[in-house]
C-alpha cells in the first residue's frame, strides 16, 4: 500500500482559468419523483409541475420540472469540479434564463464558463470569481443559462504569499457585494 490519499475538491481561485470553459460529467436524468420532492419540499404548488390532469390541458400537455430545480441541478453539476470545499460563498445570480422546459425523463449536462475573476479588496487569501453556467438537454436544447457570482479560497501556497492584483481594482477600500 502506498499511504497516498488523494482527497477531491475544486479548484481554487488561482487555478480557475478566466475564459475557459469546464464541461461537467456525468449528465443527470430528471425522474418523476425528483420532480415532485423538489417541487413539495420547497412548497411550490404549482400546477403545471403536480397536476397531471391540468398540465395535460396546457399547451405543453404535460408536466414541466420545477425551474428552480433545474437551476439547482445546473450549479450542483459543476460542484465537484469546481468549488468543491474551495468556496467561500455565494455572493448571487443575475440573467437566469430558462429557453426551453425540462421534462421528466430529460438527461441534463453542464458547463461553465469562467467569465471574469478578481482578488478581494477586504478578504485577503480569496477572490471573486463569475461562472456562466449553460445547460443542455440531450438533444443539444439549451435549457437553462446563469451568471453565479462567488467568493473562492486561494490556493494555501498562494494565500501566503504577496498577493497581486490582475489589474485596477474597481473598489479600492470595500465591496459590500463581498459580505457572505
Amino acid at each position: 500500500m502506498s499511504g497516498i490519499r488523494i482527497i477531491q475538491r475544486g479548484l481554487y481561485f488561482d487555478e480557475l482559468v478566466e475564459g475557459a470553459t469546464y464541461v461537467h460529467s456525468p449528465g443527470r436524468t430528471v425522474t418523476e419523483a425528483d420532480n415532485v420532492l423538489f417541487t413539495t419540499l420547497t412548497m411550490n404548488t404549482q400546477s403545471l409541475h403536480l397536476d397531471a390532469a391540468w398540465a395535460a390541458s396546457t399547451e405543453f400537455g404535460e408536466r414541466l420540472v420545477n425551474s428552480m430545480f433545474t437551476l439547482s441541478t445546473m450549479v450542483g453539476l459543476s460542484v465537484a469540479q469546481l468549488t468543491q470545499g474551495t468556496i467561500v460563498a455565494n455572493l448571487g445570480f443575475s440573467e437566469v434564463r430558462f429557453p426551453a422546459p425540462v421534462r421528466v425523463g430529460d438527461t441534463l449536462y453542464a458547463e461553465t464558463l469562467i467569465a471574469g475573476k478578481r482578488l478581494s479588496v477586504s478578504r485577503p487569501g480569496q477572490g471573486i470569481v463569475e461562472f456562466a453556467h449553460t445547460m443542455r438537454n440531450q438533444n443539444g436544447v439549451v435549457v437553462a443559462e446563469a451568471r453565479r457570482s462567488t467568493l473562492m479560497l486561494m490556493s494555501p501556497a498562494s494565500a501566503s504569499g504577496p498577493a497581486t492584483a490582475p489589474g485596477p481594482d474597481p473598489a479600492p477600500d470595500r465591496d459590500p457585494e463581498e459580505e457572505p
